[in-house]
């Protein structure tokens, strides 16, 4: 049967656009518990994941998906560009609930990420955790959120795959991988159900938090290398994991 046709959305007023671009500010996430998905790409991803949205909007020119969101809104070209963050203008935008993303379950391998501040960071890691386990991400008060758009972007919809929890909820063995110092990762037992436990960009793990894992790790680079990126750090970790 085909959809009702909808009238389109022209006003720059129209209170469920505010709400959208309200969305672009962390506050407005987590007073509200909602995020916004850009692109067809993401949506379809949720889609996918048989999450759907709260609402979703389409270019009223060239909608994207709405056979798959016969609910959906459409709006003018222009003013669906306002409320995007992208370069080029999406042609669907739709809004999810933080709680209908996954929940842990029986994950026995699990990246916890003390602090990583950068939403790039954030949202590769969710993506390697997605291709290179199954695995959770355990994410400290202070990481990036991993539903902001440019976390969102980098994890290429695997946002919508993998579980988060909260920095506590690890499984198994804490390996904290640092920069200098642990066993290398090659030669440690990796055994079990392990948590690899990963500092902030610059800063590294804290000392306290280093101390209370169970083994420290280091990644062997090539002679003049100082450090790696976390994000790299991460799928490193979990290649090698996987490899075994």
């Amino acid at each position: 049967m085909a959809g009702v046709a909808r009238e389109v959305i022209h006003s720059a007023a129209n209170e469920r656009l505010k709400r959208v671009r309200k969305l672009a500010d962390a506050r407005e996430r987590d007073g509200t518990g909602l995020f916004v998905a850009e692109g067809e790409d993401l949506v379809a991803a949720a889609l996918d994941a048989g999450i759907l949205p709260v609402e979703a909007f389409v270019d009223a020119e060239r909608p994207a998906l709405a056979e798959r969101l016969p609910e959906a809104l459409p709006v003018e070209p222009a003013l669906l560009a306002r409320v995007s963050a992208l370069a080029h203008p999406p042609r669907v935008v739709a809004v999810f609930r933080r709680n209908d993303l996954p929940r842990p379950a029986e994950e026995e391998v699990a990246l916890a990420l003390w602090d990583v501040a950068d939403p790039g960071n954030v949202g590769t890691l969710v993506r390697s955790a997605d291709a290179l386990g199954p695995a959770r991400l355990c994410l400290s008060a202070r990481c990036a959120d991993p539903t902001g758009p440019k976390a969102l972007r980098a994890s290429m919809g695997a946002l919508f795959r993998v579980p988060l929890t909260h920095f506590d909820d690890t499984v198994g063995r804490r390996v904290a991988l640092v920069a200098h110092g642990g066993t290398p990762l090659a030669e440690l037992d990796l055994t079990g159900p392990v948590t690899f436990v990963l500092g902030a960009e610059r800063a590294g793990l804290p000392e306290e938090i280093a101390a209370g894992c169970d083994a420290l790790a280091t990644i062997e680079l090539a002679s003049g290398a100082e450090s790696l990126n976390v994000a790299a750090t991460g799928a490193i970790a979990l290649y090698e994991l996987r490899r075994r």
